[in-house]
């Protein structure tokens, strides 16, 4: 009896040696397949830090982003044309330069070079399906951009136009200023980068998507909440009425099923106009 127990017990001992060893084998299996998603998932991560910035007009970045360069989900890679880029522009400029890029998604014509601003201050109300939009223009610290903003708000350009991205996660902004609703769409010409020393990108800034240095167009974002973004997209307004229009309108969400918070937003924005007023 005492030998028959001993192997009962030898073999119970061997049953649960051989139990171990195929857990330890499947831990350390699935360990490896937690390094390689792990490694996966870091690269999927970059590429998504990429994409979200705020890229405006050719094929897709999005964001510049972008984005954040904020392009669009609609991001957009710069279409590449054989004329310079501009980069970054002297503050105040008493001169602009705006050179030809891509083909124009509504033919108004150039900016004039040399800015005719006769007021310290200028304001844009910005009229959606949603309510009014009001911005205070940068037109000391970005004076190129302010100049081709409201040459374009002039000449009807953004007049019904949707806003075509919303991001709900890292970066928080609503992206306007394409009339083919793409991300891809520009005004035809491109400018240089201007006030980019010390930007920010907190509740209220309004600021110009691109697709690299010195490839500002048409299309800008609206930042609703505080944003951490790198000093690359040149900031030119400031919201001073309507914030919560834009709030309410992330609060709905976006459109991507993906779940990552940057799409179309549920809740469509259209502007109607956009109205320059002298203060």
């Amino acid at each position: 009896m005492a030998g028959k127990k001993e192997r009962q017990r030898k073999l119970a001992r061997e049953h649960y040696a051989r139990q171990q060893a195929r857990r330890i084998q499947r831990t350390q299996r699935w360990r490896r397949i937690g390094i390689i998603v792990a490694a996966c998932c870091a690269v999927i991560a970059l590429g998504a830090a990429g994409y979200v910035a705020f890229a405006a007009g050719g094929s897709t970045a999005t964001s510049a982003t972008s984005t954040p360069n904020p392009s669009a989900t609609p991001t957009a890679a710069p279409t590449p044309t054989a004329s310079p880029t501009p980069t970054l522009a002297a503050e105040p400029a008493s001169h602009c330069t705006y050179t030809p890029s891509g083909n124009a998604a509504r033919k108004v014509g150039v900016p004039p070079a040399k800015p005719a601003f006769k007021a310290a201050k200028y304001q844009a109300k910005v009229k959606t399906n949603r309510g009014t939009i009001v911005l205070d223009l940068l037109n000391h610290q970005a004076t190129c951009t302010v100049n081709s903003f409201i040459y374009l708000a002039n000449k009807s350009y953004f007049s019904n136009t949707p806003c075509h991205r919303l991001t709900t996660a890292g970066i928080y902004v609503l992206q306007c200023g394409d009339p083919t609703g793409t991300g891809k769409g520009g005004p035809g010409y491109k400018f240089a980068d201007e006030n980019l020393t010390g930007a920010k990108y907190t509740e209220g800034t309004v600021a110009m998507a691109n697709a690299g240095p010195g490839t500002n167009g048409s299309q800008f974002f609206l930042v609703y909440r505080n944003s951490t973004l790198p000093p690359s997209y040149t900031p030119f307004g400031k919201i001073v009425g309507g914030l919560g229009i834009i709030q309410n309108v992330a609060k709905a969400g976006t459109d991507n099923s993906n779940g990552n918070g940057d799409g179309h937003p549920k809740e469509k924005v259209t502007i109607e106009s956009v109205t320059i007023t002298k203060a």
